[in-house]
C-alpha cells in the first residue's frame, strides 16, 4: 500500500483549527512538518489569521537550548516571527491529537545565515566565489552542527520519523534575493560551478588541487566539460563528503526514529543515491516535473537501493504544474517503484489546488 504524506510549515497548523480535518479529507495520514528550515516567504491562502508568513532567516522551530549549543560556532537561530516558544512541538502535538502522524522535516546544510557568518565553511567555487546559502559537508564543524541540529529537532516529540534535506553539497543554483543567474550558464557549466573547492575539499582530492581548479576554470570559460577521470574523482569525493555527514546525523538520531532522505540518481546531485546510508529507511526522489524522466529517476533509485528500503516520490501540486497532469504522473511514479508519495504543499496550495493533494488517488 502506498504511503501518503503532506508537507507543511508550523504556521500552517498553528491557529488553524481546520487544518487537520483538511489533511484527513485528502486521505493523508502523516504530515511532514518543517522543524529546521531555511528562510522563506510563504503564502498561507487558507489560514484564518494571515495570508503571508516571512521567515527571514533559517531557523530551528524548537527551543534553541543554550546547553546544547554553548560550545558551537555554528548554531541555529530561533523562529522569532512566531509567538509559540516551541512551534514545531506545539503543532506536532495538535496533529497527533487529531490522529495524524508527524515526520520532522530537517534542512541541514542549506543555511544562508550561517554561510554569511562563517564563509570559511561554506561552499566555494573554483573562482573563489563563496556560496553563503550552502555549508560544505566536508568540514567536521558542519557535520557536528548537522548532527546536533537533527538531534535537537527530534528531542521529546512523538514522531513517525525524520526527513533530512540538503545533507550533501549544495551547488550554484539558489533561487533567492531576486536571483539574477537564471540562463547565464549551460547545464555543464552549472555543474562545474557547483564543485566545491574549499580548503577541506581540496585536501580530500588525491589530484593536485591547483591543477583541478585551473582545469575547472578553463572548462567553465570555454563551456566544455572536464576530463572524465577528473570528473569521476570529484564525484566520488563529493559523495564521500555527503555520506560522512549523513552517517553522523543518523548516529545522532534515536534508532527508534525512522530516517527518510531526499536523493537522486544523478551522481552530481547534492545528495546522490550512492551516498545513502544503509540505515536510512526511505529515500525520496524529487518528481516536481511531470516529465516521464522523473519516473525513470525513481526506477533508477529503486534498482540501486536494497528492497528493504522504501522509495518515495516528491510531488508538487503548485504552479506551473497542471493538476490535470497529476493522475498520469503519479501512475508512472508508482509503476516505476514509488511506495510513498510526498505531497507538496498543504499550506501553500490555494483552495483550487487542494483537491490535487490526494483525495482523488484512492490510495
Amino acid at each position: 500500500m502506498t504511503r501518503l504524506t503532506g508537507h507543511a510549515y508550523p504556521w500552517d497548523v498553528l491557529g488553524d483549527p481546520s487544518f487537520a480535518a483538511r489533511v484527513r479529507d485528502h486521505g493523508i495520514g502523516d504530515v511532514t512538518l518543517a522543524c529546521a528550515y531555511h528562510s522563506v516567504r510563504a503564502a498561507t491562502p487558507l489560514h484564518p489569521r494571515h495570508q503571508v508568513v516571512t521567515a527571514h532567516t533559517s531557523a530551528l522551530y524548537r527551543p534553541v537550548r543554550p546547553e546544547a549549543w554553548a560550545d558551537h560556532r555554528l548554531a541555529p537561530a530561533p523562529a522569532t516571527w512566531l509567538d509559540a516558544p516551541d512551534p514545531f512541538r506545539t503543532a506536532a502535538k495538535s496533529l497527533t491529537a487529531s490522529g495524524l502522524g508527524v515526520t520532522a522535516w530537517v534542512v541541514l546544510t542549506h543555511n544562508s545565515r550561517l554561510g554569511q557568518a562563517c564563509p570559511d565553511v561554506a561552499v566555494v567555487n573554483c573562482f573563489g566565489d563563496v556560496y553563503p546559502h550552502a555549508l560544505c559537508p566536508r568540514w567536521p564543524e558542519v557535520r557536528r552542527y548537522a548532527a546536533d541540529l537533527a538531534a535537537e529537532a527530534v528531542r521529546d516529540v512523538d514522531l513517525a520519523g525524520v526527513l533530512l534535506e540538503s545533507w550533501g553539497q549544495q551547488g550554484v543554483t539558489h533561487g533567492s534575493m531576486h536571483d539574477k543567474t537564471a540562463g547565464a550558464w549551460s547545464p555543464t557549466t552549472v555543474r562545474l560551478l557547483s564543485v566545491c573547492c574549499c580548503a577541506a575539499c581540496r585536501q580530500a582530492w588525491d589530484l593536485d588541487p591547483e591543477y583541478v581548479v585551473l582545469t575547472l576554470r578553463d572548462a567553465i570559460r570555454n563551456n566544455v566539460d572536464i576530463p572524465e577521470d577528473m570528473a569521476g574523482h570529484i564525484r566520488l569525493a563529493r559523495a564521500d563528503a555527503a555520506a560522512g555527514l549523513l552517517a553522523q546525523v543518523v548516529d545522532a538520531v534515536s534508532p527508534d526514529v525512522p530516517v527518510t532522505v531526499f536523493t537522486d540518481p544523478d551522481p552530481w546531485a547534492a545528495a546522490p543515491v550512492s551516498a545513502v546510508d544503509g540505515r536510512v529507511t526511505t529515500a525520496v526522489v524529487t518528481a516536481w516535473s511531470t516529465s516521464p524522466t522523473r519516473a525513470e529517476a525513481v526506477a533508477s533509485v529503486r534498482k540501486t537501493l536494497p528492497s528493504s528500503m522504501t522509495v518515495g516520490a516528491y510531488v508538487t501540486v503548485l504552479p506551473p504544474v497542471d493538476p490535470a497532469d497529476l493522475p498520469a504522473h503519479v501512475e508512472r511514479l508508482l509503476t516505476a517503484g514509488a511506495q510513498q508519495l510526498n505531497m507538496y504543499h498543504l499550506g501553500l496550495a490555494a483552495a483550487d489546488r487542494q483537491h490535487a493533494l490526494g483525495g482523488w488517488m484512492g490510495l
